[in-house]
């Protein structure tokens, strides 16, 4: 298979193209600088320029490239970047799919379960109502800007991720060092709910939506067991062998954080990954004590 991959170098990104090369696949990587290689296609978002006879003839497109969340406070200046580089470049490509004379058959996009909202304990499923946020806000226009490609008969699946567990990127990595030191502990009440995901059941998912047909719309990638955030607390010191006893009180949080900590830290979703599940997907780690051990022993 011939697959045009954006975001080929974050954690996501990574995972993946290391996973499908072995299996024989020609990948092809979306930069944002001229090529330095025959396996990378230049786009740019900022001039929304893409040219499409260099993107003729794949069989599948991965799109996963977008402003980190995590990264420094939520400015005016922040927020533009991430609901831009999201919406903007989604669209570029899928308006760019859409008019190709042979188009992809499908065309997987980034989304994330921040489409929810704070949802308290709400069980949450793909058919879901969206929540009223910032963050949801984004992920609503993040996957209505793949519309275009969807029209022009492009398979699309929105690709809802959770909390990506893995020790080398993501919220685990900025979790770890004050774990290792024994001053980890819950945030806040604790009481939120967190859907997380191994990010090897995210690489696996994402290749069985590569062919599955069934996967289309959004699609929560997250593990079947989500838990609450005193739970993920007491896990991973229990994985890391060290104490949790140090809990971070709410306004401390939005002290430090500002709005990205209501958001990302104080937020409940209970998110549900009933698409995967009803496409027969089996979670490698449904449980997070087997993640957890799983990924730090990685």
């Amino acid at each position: 298979m011939k697959i045009l991959v954006s975001g080929s170098h974050g954690l996501v990104g990574t995972a993946l193209i290391k996973s499908l090369e072995p299996d024989g696949h020609e990948i092809y990587r979306l930069v944002r600088h001229y090529p330095e290689s025959p396996d990378q296609i230049e786009w740019s978002p900022e001039r929304y320029s893409i040219a499409l006879s260099l993107i003729e003839g794949f069989d599948s497109v991965v799109h996963l490239a977008g402003e980190s969340i995590a990264e420094g406070r939520w400015t005016g200046e922040k927020k533009k970047k991430i609901r831009e580089s999201r919406t903007r470049g989604t669209k570029l490509l899928a308006d760019a799919l859409g008019n190709l004379t042979s188009p992809p058959r499908v065309l997987l996009s980034a989304s994330a379960i921040g489409y929810y909202g704070d949802r308290d304990e709400q069980v949450l499923t793909e058919s879901s109502a969206p929540g009223n946020d910032f963050l949801s806000e984004v992920c609503v226009e993040w996957e209505n800007a793949t519309s275009h490609a969807t029209a022009m008969g492009v398979r699309v699946m929105n690709a809802r991720f959770g909390i990506i567990l893995d020790k080398e990127g993501g919220a685990l990595k900025k979790m770890l060092p004050p774990f290792r030191m024994g001053i980890g502990g819950r945030i806040g009440s604790g009481k939120q709910w967190m859907s997380w995901i191994a990010l090897d059941d995210v690489v696996a998912g994402l290749k069985l939506a590569l062919t599955n047909e069934s996967l289309a719309g959004p699609v929560n990638f997250v593990a079947p067991n989500p838990v609450r955030n005193a739970e993920f607390t007491k896990t991973l010191g229990h994985a890391l062998s060290r104490p949790t006893f140090l809990p971070i009180p709410e306004f401390g949080v939005r002290l430090a954080f500002g709005e990205m900590a209501d958001a990302l830290l104080l937020s409940s979703q209970r998110v549900e990954p009933k698409k995967l599940k009803d496409a027969g997907y089996e979670f490698k780690y449904p449980n997070l004590d087997g993640a957890l051990k799983h990924v730090l022993k990685r």
